[in-house]
């Protein structure tokens, strides 16, 4: 296969440019016959969930193509769905760079990208012009220029702009890299903002005769409690799924490598075994009242399968995709 000659040349570059690189080389064959040097004819393995029927039970996470710019080219590589986003009201340039960073003896990546985005609108227009049939995910968060108090009326602004075009709708409170997000995960204001999204979907079903499920993205760094308190609200607030997890702050499985101590969410194999410990509790707490897609650390079949083993009904790789490529993708595929 040819991606390990890629990533030779992809990891030469600051990690943040390969990865414009690569969206851009995928922007361009997108429309071209030459999308057939990344398609891969995978097996047909559907999977029932959040009221939606997904080709096969892997996807691809968001982060991976915020502005939703490579649709038909992720959606050749054979992933049954594909997360765009996140994605803000307005657009945002994010932090400061570098903001991106390798750790490459544990496959791991940190990002505190900051929800660099293009903004709602865009993002829009660029479904518009896709052809991916599996089912499209969009990720939506708030600007960092909104306080956290206001934070769920862009969450809404957003789901009225994407609710026609999305299979299903994340709510990501979860990021690290936006100030005071996480807070949202917690108490009233979880609370709060559970039943603005439930009664803004329940408007926008009416409006548009389709019911757009709405999932929530929760990190890996809760306490026990927390996560009870999670999953009850959840429940309560009738959610339609769960993504667990997000990235974690935890460097203990990296500590004294090469910039392990950069700011910003850990993600790739060093989450892997926390992200699923979080899945298996989730999924006691839950008890099948509402789905859990699991992410975090997924880089071959067997730990996709731990995955599912611990509760979780889909999966999404975005780090062991970037160390792995697409035959990472096949073999999940192929063998889940």
């Amino acid at each position: 296969m040819y991606y390990p000659f890629v990533r030779k040349a992809l990891f030469q570059l600051d990690a943040e440019r390969a990865h414009e690189l690569t969206l851009r080389q995928l922007q361009r064959v997108t429309g071209t016959p030459l999308l057939h040097l990344v398609r891969q004819s995978l097996p047909f393995k559907p999977v029932n969930c959040m009221g939606l029927t997904f080709k096969n039970p892997l996807g691809l996470a968001a982060g991976l193509d915020k502005n939703g710019e490579c649709i038909d080219a992720f959606g050749a590589l054979g992933f049954g769905s594909i997360e765009i986003g996140t994605v803000t009201p307005r657009a945002q340039d994010g932090n400061d760079k570098p903001r991106m960073f390798r750790v490459l003896e544990a496959e791991g990546i940190i990002n505190r990208m900051g929800f660099n985005n293009h903004g709602v609108d865009n993002l829009v227009e660029n479904v518009k012009k896709s052809h991916f049939d599996g089912v499209l995910g969009i990720n939506i968060g708030k600007n960092k220029d909104t306080s956290v108090e206001n934070g769920k009326d862009d969450y809404l602004i957003c789901m009225d702009k994407i609710y026609p075009y999305a299979g299903y709708i994340t709510v990501n409170i979860s990021s690290p890299n936006t100030p005071g997000l996480r807070t949202l995960q917690y108490g009233e204001a979880l609370d709060d903002l559970l039943i603005a999204v439930k009664q803004k979907q329940k408007d926008l079903e009416m409006i548009h005769h389709k019911y757009v499920p709405v999932a929530v993205k929760i990190a890996p760094d809760l306490s026990e409690e927390e996560l009870i308190q999670i999953a009850d609200s959840l429940i309560r607030h009738n959610i339609d799924g769960v993504i667990a997890t997000n990235t974690t702050l935890d460097r203990s499985l990296v500590a004294g490598l090469k910039h392990a101590g950069e700011a910003g969410g850990l993600s790739g194999r060093p989450v892997q075994l926390r992200s699923t410990e979080i899945i298996r509790r989730l999924s006691q707490e839950l008890q099948g009242k509402l789905p859990i897609i699991g992410v975090g650390g997924i880089d071959s079949l067997v730990s996709a399968r731990e995955k599912m083993a611990a509760g979780a009904s889909l999966i999404q790789i975005y780090s062991g995709f970037i160390y792995k490529g697409p035959p990472l993708i096949k073999e999940i595929v192929t063998h889940i």
